[in-house]
């Protein structure tokens, strides 16, 4: 048996670091006991004095106090405890339990709040909650760190025109607490944007929250969203903040809203109009002090036209749109971007890659990058790992970039000037490149191809004449009369 329990001994590790603060030796070994069951380091005391020394020279997780102490009182605990440099998350327990007393150790800054005798069932339930909020709050900080060190206005990555544009509307917006919705395709930097807009606020020494509505399950979603009662469904032991609670005073970033199913449609458009929402199971009624960041990488104006999405709602986030373009449609980010990413995994791996060489520059400023600036870092990070030094060759992509297929219109160059790749011709090209194939896929209607170019139609008829185009056009079209204006 022993042999057993030290081969196992290297793979358990607690759960959280709890402080126990119990003056009566029974209850406190009986706590203790089971918590350790359970896989916790518990450290305990009776003293209200001594949890505050410990607690000071060590951080704990959950600190479990009872509220008559030999020394301070547990409520007084609880506020002491509250001004540490790293604050645990504090439950309170008594054998003299009331509302009034319940109320003050919320007030207090208390996390939950347990009438004893508990079971055991209330004790584990309770102490799982409290971890969870420990875990979004240490999350919450290194965030903040992070946002702090790298997400600034000033070191976004990017020196495209359209991007500055995008720059301009976060710092007009950011602080302010206008809804704001953040619009593109997957990979675009949807949240890396909202995570600029928090940190630019007011509100940036408050939590953001992120929840990704897609990846929730909608039985589960509501809870997530604004916290359940105690008893409200099954499995329901013990009452639980939500999303909201943890986000006010800060932000609540909303990721794939249109993937939010119509009855929770209902209950957000009531938040952003009113401020106010409850729990599930609850009547209680919570006001709501989050700033509201939605993002999306569906057409939700086509989602309200088929009747799947709220029009009331679409209007309510639509404050502030930001429309974050494809990487396609910057493809002058592209050096800017591949630098960025060879000196973070250089870093993270590593490794030691100097630079690209002009054919494969060529290569990845023709490639269409389906997955954005997601994907152009995933592959950067790949050859770190893989290649781990030198410049990075044609060999190094990945086949679907080395083997792009034509398209029979204008290429980029063939060869790049020594000394580093001509950016502006570069652009050029791609640029012609993006338009012929447009029209090309649209029977050369230009309304056409400028919807799918995301430009007007007066635009694309300027660029066509700017780029001495419209005679290749021309050309292409059979008959001419067959390109239509329409």
């Amino acid at each position: 048996m022993q042999t057993s329990e030290s081969a196992e001994s290297p793979a358990r590790r607690p759960v959280a670091r709890i402080l126990l603060v119990e003056d009566e030796p029974d209850v406190r070994e009986t706590i203790k006991l089971q918590l350790e069951d359970e896989g916790h380091d518990v450290t305990e005391t009776e003293s209200g004095c001594d949890a505050l020394a410990l607690a000071e020279a060590s951080d704990f997780d959950i600190v479990l106090t009872d509220v008559m102490l030999p020394d301070i009182n547990g409520i007084e605990l609880v506020q002491r405890m509250n001004q540490l440099p790293a604050c645990p998350v504090m439950v309170v327990m008594t054998g003299y339990g009331s509302v009034e007393m319940a109320v003050n150790a919320i007030k207090a800054g208390a996390f939950d709040f347990l009438s004893k005798p508990f079971s055991v069932d209330v004790l584990s339930a309770t102490v799982a909650s409290a971890l969870r909020v420990k875990s979004l709050q240490d999350e919450n900080s290194e965030l903040k760190k992070t946002v702090k060190g790298q997400f600034s206005l000033g070191k976004m990555v990017s020196s495209s025109q359209v991007m500055q544009e995008v720059f301009r509307l976060i710092d007009c917006v950011a602080d302010t607490d206008s809804t704001v919705l953040i619009l593109g395709e997957s990979g675009t930097g949807k949240e890396l944007i909202a995570q600029t807009i928090h940190s630019n606020s007011t509100r940036r020494r408050g939590n953001l929250i992120p929840v990704n509505c897609g990846a929730i399950p909608e039985a589960l979603l509501e809870s997530e969203l604004f916290g359940h009662e105690k008893g409200a469904f099954t499995g329901a032991v013990a009452s639980r903040i939500g999303r909201f609670e943890l986000a006010s005073g800060g932000t609540i970033f909303l990721d794939e809203i249109g993937d939010l199913s119509p009855p929770l449609q209902v209950k957000l458009l009531r938040v952003l109009q009113e401020r106010t929402f409850e729990r599930v199971g609850g009547t209680r009624t919570h006001k709501s002090d989050a700033r509201v960041i939605a993002a999306t990488n569906q057409d939700l104006e086509t989602l309200v036209a088929a009747k799947q999405f709220r029009e009331d709602l679409f209007y309510r986030l639509n404050v502030v749109p930001v429309l974050v373009p494809p990487l396609r449609q910057r493809v002058e980010d592209i050096p800017l971007l591949l630098q960025h990413f060879m000196n973070m995994f250089n870093d993270r791996r590593q490794a030691e890659l100097t630079g690209v060489s002009d054919q494969a520059m060529t290569l990845l400023c023709e490639y269409p990058w389906p997955g954005n600036v997601r994907e152009l870092g995933n592959i950067v990070e790949r050859i770190a790992i893989l290649k781990r030094r030198g410049l990075i060759e044609p060999e190094d992509l990945p086949e679907k970039i080395r083997r792009l297929p034509s398209h029979h219109v204008p290429s980029m160059p063939a060869a790049i000037p020594v000394g580093g790749l001509d950016l502006s011709r570069a652009v050029e090209e791609f640029e012609n490149r993006l338009i012929l194939e447009a029209l090309e896929r649209t029977n050369w209607v230009k309304s056409k191809a400028a919807r799918l170019l995301q430009i007007n139609r007066t635009t694309l008829i300027e660029k066509l004449k700017k780029k001495s185009l419209a005679e290749v056009v021309a050309q292409r079209a059979t008959p001419p009369e067959d390109l239509v204006d329409a």
